[in-house]
């Protein structure tokens, strides 16, 4: 990581993981498919690790899905990732464009606000007046600089956009091409590039919001992102991303393995909506992903260090869960409570006999 992004909170993926990337392209003797700065074994490797060259893995999930994302890539059709919130669907994007392109910046975050000009152009508007029209007033948003420069851009939570936005992307994405309409000549047309393409990303909780029309779902390949099923799996996934998360932090611990255990099983019992012996439980309407459990594990190390001077413990999992589990419907402290009375008693091990005990700190 170069000197002037060390205070960068979270730099891009070509940044973070830079050095993996050089050994990757000097170790790439493959084919490649027209303009792509890796071949599709080495951004797969780049996905998902390479001991010989010393490249970790980023992602949890199924190597095949991995496989069919990059092929899509290779071929005139989008990508979109679907799934449950916090399945890595956007850091999947990131390490691919990454891979693909050698950045993965050209991203259009999604929302009911966005607007056509911030997925292709928009105009700076004191040069508009005094010049008209013209290349030095085009101000390109990321679709455009992606089809220009032949770079794969990023559509985050494409569902939650008005479907007249959404359906911006259909020339692009069929015709490969982009019109100005303002501008005249050769101009008014940017054709795509060789390695262009658009990757997106949508939740299933929000399937309805805005349902994408049948015309640009038949450019896209879909591919489903599922939780991780194994346990041993995502706890590892939480403690080295969770111990990463409290150094950047400035915690001068590790995280405690026992109590990961017993958020990691929670998280999945509270998830599942039955426990490990099964036995069926409340559901909460809570998003109770991996990715939420790495964020509560950092919040447990923040709190035991800088409060106490220690990693933190159970009575900090029950305090951080608070937060998590209040989000979506107020019932679901009252599921949480019931979970913690219920449920942790039957477990043997310190930390739960802790998080039963620190019950009485949920609010409420």
């Amino acid at each position: 990581m170069s000197a002037d992004t060390a205070d960068h909170q979270r730099p891009p993926a070509e940044v973070r993981f830079a050095d993996e990337l050089e050994r990757l392209r000097d170790d790439d003797a493959g084919p490649r498919p027209p303009g792509w700065a890796l071949g599709l074994t080495a951004a797969r490797r780049f996905i998902v690790g390479d001991d010989a060259l010393g490249v970790r893995r980023k992602f949890v999930g199924d190597t095949a899905l991995i496989d069919r994302a990059l092929v899509t890539l290779a071929t005139s059709r989008g990508l979109m990732l679907v799934g449950e919130p916090g399945t890595a669907k956007s850091l999947l994007s990131e390490l691919i464009a990454a891979a693909v392109s050698g950045t993965s910046t050209l991203t259009i975050q999604g929302g009911a606000a966005t607007t056509e000009d911030q997925i292709k152009y928009s105009w700076n508007y004191a040069l508009l007046v005094s010049e008209g029209p013209s290349t030095r007033s085009l101000v390109p948003a990321p679709l455009l600089t992606g089809m220009a420069e032949g770079k794969v851009v990023r559509f985050e939570e494409i569902t939650r956009c008005p479907l007249e936005v959404q359906d911006s992307l259909l020339s692009p994405l069929s015709d490969r091409v982009l019109a100005v309409p303002e501008l005249s000549g050769d101009e008014a047309m940017v054709f795509a590039r060789d390695g262009f393409n658009v990757i997106a990303t949508a939740n299933t909780r929000d399937r309805g919001v805005n349902e994408m029309s049948a015309a640009l779902k038949r450019r896209f390949n879909f591919e489903t992102v599922f939780p991780i099923g194994d346990f041993a799996t995502e706890l590892d996934l939480v403690e080295r991303e969770a111990a990463r998360l409290l150094e950047r932090s400035g915690v001068q611990v590790a995280p405690r393995r026992d109590v990961l255990e017993v958020l990691v099983t929670t998280f999945r019992e509270l998830r599942n909506a039955t426990t490990e012996d099964g036995r069926s439980m409340d559901r909460l309407s809570a998003v109770m992903s991996t990715a939420e459990a790495v964020s509560v594990a950092h919040q447990v190390g923040v709190r035991g260090w800088f409060l106490r001077g220690e990693a933190g413990g159970a009575a900090d999992i029950v305090e951080c869960l608070a937060g998590t589990a209040a989000k979506d419907s107020p019932d679901d402290l009252a599921r949480l409570r019931r979970y913690l009375e219920q449920q942790a008693p039957r477990r043997d091990g310190e930390q739960w006999r802790a998080l039963h005990a620190a019950r009485h700190l949920l609010p409420g």
